[in-house]
């Protein structure tokens, strides 16, 4: 499923094309030199984003690149343990994330910091678990998001699960479970889809397909489009310029309406790609062409948009610094979060563990509360007498 005009990514070519594409075919709706094309199905999804509404998506791509960038110094700089870069995917995450309501309900990977931005989250509560200040970032259901799954693929279990209760209560809301290329070879993605085929469940499999599993290539796991593996379980696919915050946009609501009508499951491939490393330890250069940085580079999603808009009378001076004014105090709010953050106690690592009083757990805490107290006010060695 694809626009009348759509480049395939990987040669650059454009597929002038039927209302609804072919398979292989990708959605856009504004190419990289940000001319807006026409499209006879996806246009009437997207009909209500007016300029303003560019101006809101271009600023909310902006603010998040500028939340990465802060996040990635701040480890360098050694405030933060880790750190998983989301450069380059800024509009697969803008676009959905913004075409969900509050009731739908998130399950994510650790990338997807700027789908937790349009979920609401405190911005201290995205470091925290990279901070090693916590062992979950925030409460999940003050913003309808799980926190992030760091085990590969499965979140999408965990989101089929929920859809199926979502059908159970007689509700409209939709799951939506975000992963990327890597995580379409495990298991447990691939059990989520039959689960989500054979109960219908309300659920859309949004993978992000940024062409690098660390340091594996998405062409030695997938020999044709990722989307082509869903149908075989039954479900729908699409593939959508993942740079294009519109396409990705139209593409999630089309398919939040068929789960919440009663059509079941939709599986988006959103073919981005990854400008930065795997997370703050990995160098990609060691296994990467500068080359293939470059080109992608030439597709960037805010650039694109930022030429739309110019070309609209949108962009001017007061915006732009309006937009920078916004991105600078978020980024010094998320860096006075970090900082400000207070050490957790010892025994805080027993919290949250269980959702009920547990016993075992209790004569846990209370064994290591006591050998912690056997080093005395000080901290320093075992009082006499005491192991």
């Amino acid at each position: 499923m694809t626009d009348g005009s759509s480049p395939d990514l990987a040669s650059g070519t454009v597929h002038p094309g039927p209302s609804r594409p072919g398979a292989d075919e990708l959605v856009q709706l504004v190419d990289p030199h940000g001319v807006r094309h026409p499209h006879g199905h996806y246009d009437a999804l997207v009909a209500d984003v007016d300029g303003p509404a560019l101006q809101k998506l271009y600023e909310d791509m902006v603010v998040v690149r500028r939340i990465d960038a802060e996040a990635t110094a701040l480890q360098r700089q050694g405030e933060l343990a880790l750190w998983p870069p989301l450069l380059g995917q800024e509009a697969a995450q803008i676009g959905s994330g913004r075409a969900l309501r509050s009731d739908d309900f998130v399950f994510s990977s650790y990338r997807e910091n700027a789908v937790a931005y349009c979920r609401g989250v405190d911005l201290a509560d995205i470091l925290r678990v990279w901070r090693g200040n916590a062992s979950s970032g925030w409460d999940p259901y003050t913003i309808n998001m799980a926190t992030p799954q760091v085990i590969i693929g499965a979140q999408t279990l965990h989101a089929t699960g929920y859809a199926m209760g979502i059908l159970n209560d007689g509700a409209d809301a939709v799951a939506v479970t975000y992963f990327g290329d890597g995580a379409t070879s495990q298991g447990d993605v691939n059990e989520a889809m039959v689960f989500a085929a054979s109960y219908q469940a309300p659920v859309v499999f949004f993978c992000q397909n940024n062409h690098w599993a660390i340091s594996e290539p998405v062409g030695l796991q997938a020999h044709v489009p990722i989307a082509r593996r869903a149908p075989g379980f039954g479900i729908p696919s699409v593939r959508v310029d993942g740079n294009d915050v519109l396409a990705c946009l139209a593409v999630t609501r089309e398919a939040l309406a068929r789960a919440r009508s009663g059509g079941g499951p939709t599986f988006i491939e959103a073919v981005t790609y990854r400008m930065g490393p795997h997370t703050t330890a990995d160098d990609p250069t060691r296994y990467r062409d500068a080359n293939e940085l470059e080109d992608w580079a030439a597709r960037d999603p805010l650039a694109r948009l930022a030429t739309l808009l110019d070309s609209l009378g949108l962009l001017d001076a007061d915006y732009t610094d309006s937009v920078k004014a916004t991105a600078d105090a978020v980024a010094a709010e998320l860096r006075e979060g970090c900082l400000s953050m207070p050490e957790p106690a010892p025994s805080d690592v027993f919290r949250h563990v269980y959702s009920a009083p547990n016993s075992w757990l209790d004569r846990q805490q209370d064994h290591y509360e006591r050998y912690l107290a056997s080093f005395g006010p000080d901290g320093g060695t075992p009082q006499e007498g005491r192991r």
